[in-house]
């Protein structure tokens, strides 16, 4: 499996399933006990001051541009290769957004491309934290405050991850810009059994507005006193949540060892290029903590990308290619202001990407039988 969340249950059913059944014998099913303590756990463990819970990670990215007060026209640079949520909510309140190149080796948003893309209307950059581990935080942050820009981080794919400053000093993904959104999609490395977000902010005065968004625009009922939605994280995802917080190390260290292990079997070959870590490991030593692996993502070279992924799905190996479609190219989004020549980087990655199985219980024997499946099919 893709993700194997059946498997990851039996480990923690026992915790689970009376957290849920408190949430139904207590019938608080809109901001009950369990979201109040799940905010509060997860607060503590992103060593963030305020996480405000909402229905899902698009709704995460839109209410923080909301709560940042951005305006029909303000420009927002955001990677050109990643998931259409991030462009969705940019579109939805008429920004303009203004997508450009990603790194070849990371698959994270460029830092150059960020630099000759901004403009006078520039207001904000969405670094989005691809595949499970940070932008170039440290260069993004120079850049907004040089040019007085907000930053909202994608973090949706890299919850648990530390991003490490150049003075070794250690944060978690989504804690470092202005605003950090997240999903709690059932296949996340923090998943729910049904849809789940929150945003992350140390403003709190940004944490008041944002409240009052998610809710209506309320903070005394029936009092309006900013424009809202309707976007409130319910008590039976946060309980199942709140089970999960605290294995979510385990998990990511799971996914780790697992990325260790494709590698090991992939090294030397040269149509595959495994992952590199934004440390420069050339594998995955064992103190790095800044790639959770949400996915394990190959490029291949050489080799029939698509020919690869139907042989693998004839032998029972699930496989994606996350994303076919660059977003300047979807038909939602296209605008003559985009040349073929700005996504160099993005044109051929959609061309040679495919992920792998990526869970906590993967285990040796798949391990094997992915990988050699793989070996046996290049090497005709």
């Amino acid at each position: 499996q893709m993700v194997d969340l059946k498997g990851q249950y039996a480990g923690i059913k026992d915790v689970v399933n009376p957290s849920i059944q408190e949430v139904i014998e207590n019938t608080a099913f809109i901001n009950g006990p369990k979201v109040k303590d799940f905010q509060k756990n997860l607060e503590a463990y992103l060593g963030v001051k305020d996480v405000i819970p909402c229905a899902n990670g698009t709704d995460a990215l839109q209410i923080a541009m909301m709560g940042l007060g951005l305006k029909p026209g303000d420009e927002v640079i955001t990677a050109d290769f990643t998931f259409a949520a991030t462009v969705e909510v940019i579109a939805i309140l008429q920004l303009t957004t203004v997508l450009v190149d990603v790194n070849e080796d990371d698959f994270n948003i460029n830092i150059e491309a960020i630099r000759k893309a901004i403009t006078p209307k520039t207001k904000a950059i969405v670094p989005v934290h691809l595949f499970g581990q940070c932008a170039n935080m440290e260069a993004i942050m120079e850049i907004a405050k040089e040019h007085n820009l907000f930053v909202i981080e994608d973090n949706a794919q890299a919850i648990g991850a530390n991003y490490t400053y150049s003075n070794g000093t250690k944060v978690k993904a989504g804690t470092i810009g202005h605003v950090g959104a997240t999903s709690f999609f059932p296949s996340k490395n923090l998943g729910g059994y049904g849809d789940g977000g929150a945003i992350f902010t140390n403003d709190d005065e940004l944490a008041h507005t944002i409240r009052g968004i998610v809710n209506h625009g309320m903070y005394e009922r029936y009092h309006h006193d900013v424009v809202g939605v309707n976007s409130r994280l319910d008590s039976i995802q946060a309980a199942v949540l709140d089970a999960k917080l605290p294995h979510l190390n385990d998990y990511n260290t799971s996914r780790r060892n697992a990325a260790k292990k494709y590698n090991a079997a992939f090294k030397g070959i040269e149509s595959i290029t495994t992952p590199k870590t934004v440390n420069g490991c050339d594998g995955i030593c064992d103190t790095c903590d800044c790639h959770v692996f949400h996915q394990y993502t190959l490029r291949i070279k050489g080799v029939d990308r698509d020919a690869l992924a139907k042989h693998l799905n004839e032998k029972g190996i699930p496989c994606g290619v996350y994303y076919p479609i660059p977003l300047h190219r979807q038909k939602a989004y296209l605008d003559e202001r985009y040349n073929e020549s700005d996504f160099p980087v993005t044109n051929q990655l959609v061309k040679d990407v495919i992920s792998l199985p990526m869970h906590t219980e993967l285990d040796d024997e798949q391990i094997e039988f992915i990988t050699s499946t793989i070996i046996k099919f290049i090497n005709g």
